[in-house]
């Protein structure tokens, strides 16, 4: 085939994305000269990968499957903006053969491998098939075309359990399931199948034997269309929950340096099978002692800034070169590993409540700025919606330094001056995670969260006198910004009195804890607050944009604070804390829902109905399973009794409180 369809200059890109990576292609494009196109859905109207473009394009509803994932609508988006130009980022169509070359038929460049190279590596099975022939270490496992339930049981029971049931196409811990014994196989491979075909379309499924206490050890490659291909050493990424990664860092703390250089060797001799052009990274599986070929990503990783941290490549900037036909700037000997690297995942979700996907609008976004080795990669702003519909990562906060704990610790405060309010993030447990003694050591293997999951998810303390005073401060800080915008009136300035003192009481109340009190005093002379026996002299002082000074008995701490109603945020020197201000006019009340009603948790999609009207249930039995953003989430009894009513169907489309089920309670005896 003539290379010059394939990969050519070009002056206008469209990128097939959305949130934080369509932003991130953008900022490279940018500094390339390329004008940029984004495409967008209706729920990504206002989105920041829409604002920040040259040109964006609507593709559709919100649904991916009617947007994102629909290749017709992006070609003739690509078609409409003069677009020459694809790149699909990760995810979506990033790895659909049938997307490359529909933009090969159409005339347009895509920004990665050719549909052939796809086919031949981007499916589990045939890949591993290539890399048996090619010398590649596998897992033992099965990888044939036969789906059926009889060859799966008799492969499973072959290999000797546990198994790890994984979709043959895709990725990101999707149609994935560990099967500990051949009773769970049947159900594992049938929630697995479900879970693939609705993300990735297609639900193959392979059979691979479990590696016990498991390092994920992955190597960056990169190809140009001159027969030049290129390892950019490695990254480790053990660090996961449901086989989806959190933490990722680079290199890997586990490898020496002959096993780096063996590791390294052996990503490009898999990746030279196929000739491969393009980004994309081969991933292994260790045991300790020996590394396993388990797949290949034909894309860019979300984890893909660790890598340009340590090298100084920026890996989109050489995705386009390549895709202009250029050759790779540098050889394989001036590719040099520098300092450490480590990425922490930012998702909308709940990690006490299951990590439960939260959505809604972000009210408050804040991160530090990005500098001294700090880096932040977003997809959000304030006043963006959270949706349903898609992956729930907001950004990355990545931190590079001269070691690996220093590059921790950088991490570390990277999350801590990270403020996001209006929906949930696992923050607060990925500055548990980064922070813990195991982590630290390096004594960790895959399942390492799900072991510490508890500890890494406990709440933040109760809020003590340092939180309470500034719960005070911060509200009092808000009235004086409020009064500053009216009229000017000494009476209208916080503590200003010709003579004598008032006092008012602030009452506080943390989850479900007691109520705490709070009585400021102020007027002529110093204000004091008084906790229970302690009496506080205390004053504040403006600091950087939503945070504040905070002198208690001579003692400056910085205190960041946001107000939304009587919600009240607050992260001091002891972590972050919500407190809820009581209404001091009294009159709250309390709304409980009906706990013999099962409701939908967020909006999503009903994929399956898992118990029958009238069948008897013990407390914790699934009733029925809900898709939101892409993941499966099993709704059970919350108690002993009798499911009375089911009020949805399978493929049902539900909103965030619509009752779905109904349970009549256990009678007592």
């Amino acid at each position: 085939m003539d290379r010059s369809k394939l990969y050519r200059r070009f002056r206008t890109l469209l990128i097939a994305n959305r949130g934080e990576i369509a932003c991130r292609v953008i900022c490279s494009a940018r500094a390339l000269g390329l004008r940029t196109v984004a495409v967008y859905s209706e729920a990504d109207r206002d989105a920041m990968h829409v604002a920040m473009a040259d040109e964006a394009v609507l593709l559709g509803p919100a649904r991916a499957r009617d947007s994102y994932l629909n290749v017709e609508r992006v070609i003739e988006a690509a078609r409409q903006t003069g677009a020459e130009a694809i790149h699909p980022g990760y995810g979506f169509l990033s790895e659909n053969a049938e997307f490359a070359q529909a933009c090969l038929n159409a005339g347009l460049v895509f920004v990665g491998p050719t549909a052939e190279m796809m086919t031949a590596m981007g499916s589990k099975s045939g890949s591993k098939a290539l890399m048996e022939k090619a010398g590649v270490p596998l897992v033992p496992g099965y990888h044939g075309e036969a789906q059926d339930e009889a060859t799966l049981a008799t492969a499973a029971e072959k290999i000797g359990f546990p198994v790890l049931v994984k979709a043959s196409a895709g990725g990101g811990g999707r149609g994935m399931r560990v099967v500990s014994s051949a009773g769970e196989l049947a159900a594992a491979i049938v929630s697995a199948k479900r879970e693939a075909k609705a993300a990735f379309g297609d639900d193959r499924m392979l059979i691979e034997k479990f590696v016990q206490n498991p390092r994920h050890i992955e190597v960056q490659i990169i190809g140009d269309s001159h027969g030049n291909l290129l390892s950019l050493w490695e990254r480790e990424c053990t660090l996961q929950r449901r086989h989806q990664k959190v933490i990722e860092e680079a290199p890997s703390p586990t490898l020496d340096a002959k096993q780096r250089e063996t590791v390294c060797a052996a990503a490009r001799k898999a990746a030279a099978a196929v000739n491969y052009v393009g980004a994309g990274t081969i991933e292994f599986v260790s045991d300790g002692k020996e590394v396993f070929f388990i797949e290949m990503n034909t894309r860019l990783q979300v984890e893909h800034p660790v890598t340009e941290l340590i090298t100084g490549v920026d890996l989109v900037e050489w995705q386009l070169r390549v895709a202009f036909g250029e050759k790779l700037p540098l050889a394989q000997n001036e590719i040099k590993l520098s300092g450490h690297a480590i990425e922490a995942r930012v998702y909308a979700e709940n990690p006490q409540k299951n990590f439960m996907p939260s959505v809604g609008r972000i009210r408050t976004w804040r991160t530090p700025e990005a500098v001294d080795g700090l880096r932040i990669d977003a997809g959000y702003r304030s006043g963006d919606a959270v949706s349903p519909y898609y992956d729930a990562m907001l950004a990355k906060v990545i931190a590079w330094a001269p070691t690996r704990q220093a590059a921790i610790e950088r991490l570390n405060r990277g999350l801590e001056e990270t403020d996001v309010r209006g929906i949930v993030t696992n923050i607060p447990f990925l500055s548990a995670l980064v922070t813990h003694p195991q982590v630290r050591a390096n004594t960790i293997d895959t399942g390492f969260i799900e072991r510490e999951l508890k500890k890494l998810t406990e709440s933040s303390g109760t809020a003590g006198d340092l939180e309470l005073c500034a719960a005070v401060a911060a509200i009092v800080n808000d009235e004086q910004n409020v009064a500053r915008k009216e009229a000017h009136s000494p009476w209208q300035t916080f503590g200003w009195m010709p003579v004598g003192q008032r006092k008012r009481v602030f009452s506080f109340r943390q989850g479900q804890s007691t109520e705490q009190r709070v009585t400021l005093h102020y007027g002529n002379g110093p204000s004091k607050l008084t906790i229970g026996k302690h009496e506080f002299v205390f004053a504040t002082s403006p600091a950087e944009e939503g945070s504040f000074d905070l002198t208690i008995e001579g003692m400056k701490s910085r205190v960041t604070a946001v107000i939304e109603g009587h919600e009240l945020y607050l992260r001091t020197r002891n972590g972050r804390f919500d407190l809820h201000w009581v209404d001091p006019f009294g009159g709250e009340t309390e709304e409980l829902v009906g706990e013999d009603k099962i409701v939908a948790p967020l909006p999503g999609t009903v994929v399956a109905l898992l118990a029958e009207e009238g069948a008897t249930l013990e407390k914790g039995a699934a009733i029925l399973t809900l898709e939101v953003m892409k993941m499966e989430q099993t709704l059970r009894a919350p108690f002993a009794g009798v499911l009375k009513k089911i009020r949805c169907k399978v493929g049902d489309i539900v909103g965030e409180g619509v009752e779905l089920a109904e349970i009549e309670p256990a009678a007592v005896s």
